[in-house]
């Protein structure tokens, strides 16, 4: 009987422990897997007017070949470039910085940027992207949102 008791524990234990993991908080699909792999997130714009801005600092940046994944976003005063590189090609983050930095600089000098190769930054950012196609999220609170995203990035430098 004792065996039999320790062989149910163990069965129930193990389809317990399966059925958990299908109950996980909903998020969005890029959000799941943003950090895992490529997600390939589009160019936002949190006022909607300026989206073209945001995705040809996007289309630029993807022709990095150290690069593999950019998340984009365009506030009211600046520009937000979270971005993932490449594994083998960590070792020169500085020069890849100074190197979309000085491209940047040159080809949209009116424009002000944030840049940053830090997970939880990109994370962040796919995230407000997420929130920003829920209707009932202002422009307002995507706009707060995005200065905190910044001020989250500047205290990590």
């Amino acid at each position: 009987m004792n065996r039999n008791w320790l062989g149910f524990t163990l069965i129930a234990f193990v389809l317990a422990s399966l059925t958990g993991c299908a109950f996980e908080s909903p998020q969005e699909p890029d959000e799941k897997w943003a950090l895992i792999r490529t997600i390939d997130p589009t160019a936002q714009s949190i006022d909607h007017h300026y989206a073209s801005v945001a995705e040809m600092v996007e289309k630029d940046i993807e022709k990095y070949e150290a690069i593999y994944d950019v998340m984009v976003i365009k506030g009211d005063k600046e520009i937000l470039v979270a971005y993932k590189v490449k594994h083998f090609e960590r070792y020169h983050m500085k020069k890849i910085e100074k190197d979309l930095e000085k491209m940047l600089e040159d080809h949209y000098p009116d424009e002000n940027f944030t840049l940053s190769s830090d997970y939880k930054i990109f994370l962040e950012a796919v995230k407000l992207k997420n929130k920003m196609k829920d209707p009932s999220f202002s422009e307002e609170q995507a706009e707060k949102k995005f200065h905190e995203i910044l001020k989250l990035q500047k205290e990590l430098t």
